[in-house]
């Protein structure tokens, strides 16, 4: 693809990005990924999920050593960063919570479903297995099957059913509760949202990103300048309120330039250019890096 100026590292979102689904084939993915690799170019995948569905948690299988050399991984919301070591990832750096901080972050985000349920009569289930934060599910009744991106009514929806049960100040409410919240247990939270999921814990992408920048920096002196940041979650969820995706820029990372492959319609940041296109367009990027 035309139009865009070569790049030493690409940062981008996987689910909704990169594959259609975790369940997804990535040989598309893949394909493209491995020519910019051979070249040297640093490609990270950054994703709220685990390494286990990344690929069927065996991406290394997919490439070869040389090509591993310049894949890296930040996973987890802040709580996984890897690179690859002999052909197998490794662990460079970790933001995970003891046993004591994980309890208080189960224990905050319980306070915020019952706050709600008593308050407001707004129901919602709480996905606590997640490593260093848990995720409030705000539209327990929608259901998204594999494609587990937001979809396009769903902020529409999110914002109908606040109004009906009385939340005045819609989500940004939602996020001060969690940060009042966490407070009283000496925490501070960090939370995103994709309108389906209010996701509360100590870290985020932006944590992913920075460890990850700051080590290709150190081994080949990488400008923000050179890289670029694809995801299909920046859009706004209210005013001054965006998806997960945004938390790509950091005061490190502002230099870079920023594309949403989403149709979703509304505001982004202001250093994010909406493209659309979905995976096709992430995926005729990267071949166009080939060239």
């Amino acid at each position: 693809m035309k139009g865009y100026k070569k790049y030493q590292a690409v940062f981008f979102d996987w689910d909704g990005t990169a594959v259609l689904s975790r369940r997804a084939p990535v040989d598309q993915a893949v394909a493209a990924m491995k020519p910019l690799l051979n070249q040297g170019v640093r490609l990270v995948i950054v994703s709220g999920t685990t390494i286990e569905n990344i690929a069927g948690g065996r991406i290394e299988k997919y490439f070869s050593e040389k090509e591993l050399d310049n894949l890296y991984l930040g996973l987890g919301r802040g709580a996984y960063n890897y690179a690859f070591r002999d052909g197998e990832p490794f662990l460079f750096h970790d933001m995970l919570p003891d046993a004591e901080n994980l309890e208080k972050i189960h224990r905050i985000c319980f306070e915020v479903h019952m706050e709600l349920k008593k308050r407001y009569h707004f129901n919602t289930d709480i996905i606590f297995s997640r490593p260093n934060y848990c995720k409030i599910d705000l539209m327990p009744e929608a259901v998204r099957g594999d494609n587990l991106f937001m979809q396009e009514n769903e902020l529409e929806m999110l914002k109908e059913s606040l109004a009906a049960h009385g939340i005045a100040g819609g989500l940004k409410r939602l996020m001060e509760l969690a940060a009042e919240t966490g407070r009283r247990y000496g925490l501070e939270m960090k939370s995103t949202c994709d309108a389906k999921y209010l996701e509360i814990g100590i870290s985020s992408k932006s944590d992913n990103v920075d460890a990850i920048f700051q080590r290709i920096q150190e081994i080949t002196g990488l400008r923000s300048e050179e890289c670029s940041f694809w995801g299909d979650e920046f859009v706004g969820i209210e005013e001054g309120i965006f998806g997960s995706d945004s938390f790509m820029i950091t005061e490190l990372t502002k230099g870079g330039d920023f594309f949403d492959v989403s149709e979703v319609p509304g505001k982004r940041p202001e250093e994010v250019i909406k493209l659309g296109g979905s995976i096709e367009r992430f995926i005729g990027f990267l071949h166009g890096q080939q060239e």
